[in-house]
């Protein structure tokens, strides 16, 4: 695939996103145009990447946005609703954006479309997240456009607002780090830059119709997750276990004091899921191994500069 050819990234601003341009810069794209809702980390995007073309657009209204599909040769769709206490956000940032990115990639006929799913289609977990993102791939599956889907498991790296980003960053300020139950909910968590290296590759193959389930190939249990992170990071935080009941109840407290809360008491019940998936063998399918978990973990934490970048949650 030529270096120069144009390529859109929907929701680029986000975790993927940020960490897809680095990932395409360093391959040697230079056509790259992002487009994200949210204009602080945007703004972020565009510090460290001045050559790229950022642009502010709110994808669930039609506006002038959608002219930039002009002439695009790869898309990317990666925005999402991640939480939220009802369904309206999630209809909205993730059902109706993509309504709107598709009939635009329809009209300007891109050739193919790369779009990242979630591992939680395949799980027993039933929130407002997993609803939305089941029915946001068979949009993409059902609109006629080539495509390909990637679907992650439960992801760590630069820019992370939530997940484990927000895990470490509570670490850091409070004495005592809570774990719901005994901890040993069984997690594979994923390294974002392997995942964008799976989208590189998929891009430049195109591979047509095809579902790959893109898993974390070391399984590591939630609590291990957290003493990775306390040690890379040195910290002298306490952790200790509380009952599920109790730690519920935190969270929902916690909810109805804070506007837009990290975590919501539908993604303890996903943690306690018991998911194990199985995906695509990395070195098999796509040409490298992955990223060690805890080397991964070091580099997340211990770059001199995307460690310290940390992105708005947005609502």
């Amino acid at each position: 695939m030529k270096q120069d050819i144009k390529i859109l990234i929907t929701g680029a601003a986000g975790l993927v996103g940020q960490n897809l341009v680095a990932a395409l810069e360093r391959q040697g794209y230079t056509n790259i145009m992002a487009l994200d809702k949210h204009q602080g980390n945007l703004d972020i995007l565009q510090k460290l990447h001045p050559e790229v073309a950022c642009v502010q657009a709110d994808l669930a209204r039609p506006g002038e946005w959608e002219q930039h599909l002009a002439g695009v040769e790869r898309l990317f769709i990666l925005q999402a609703q991640i939480t939220g206490r009802s369904f309206a956000p999630f209809q909205r940032n993730t059902l109706d954006s993509t309504r709107d990115v598709l009939a635009a990639a329809k009209k300007h006929a891109v050739p193919f479309t790369v779009f990242v799913g979630s591992s939680v289609v395949n799980s027993r977990a039933d929130d407002n997240y997993t609803r939305s993102k089941k029915e946001q791939e068979d949009m993409v599956k059902a609109s006629g456009l080539p495509h390909c889907v990637a679907r992650p498991t439960l992801m760590f790296g630069w820019f992370d607002p939530k997940h484990l980003g927000w895990l470490s960053r509570f670490m850091e300020r409070v004495p005592v780090y809570p774990i719901p139950g005994p901890g040993r909910y069984l997690r594979q968590p994923l390294y974002v830059l392997d995942f964008c290296r799976v989208l590189i590759w998929c891009a430049e193959n195109a591979p047509e119709g095809k579902v790959f389930d893109i898993v974390g190939e070391e399984a590591i249990t939630y609590i291990e997750i957290i003493r990775a992170i306390k040690k890379v990071k040195k910290l002298r935080t306490l952790i200790i276990c509380i009952p599920v009941p109790l730690f519920r109840l935190l969270l929902k407290l916690y909810a109805l004091l804070v506007k837009n809360p990290p975590f919501v008491a539908d993604q303890l019940e996903a943690l306690m899921a018991g998911d194990y998936f199985t995906g695509e063998p990395l070195e098999a399918t796509f040409g490298f191994s992955p990223t060690p978990f805890m080397k991964a973990v070091e580099e997340t934490f211990t770059h001199p500069i995307y460690s310290q970048v940390v992105l708005e949650r947005w609502t």
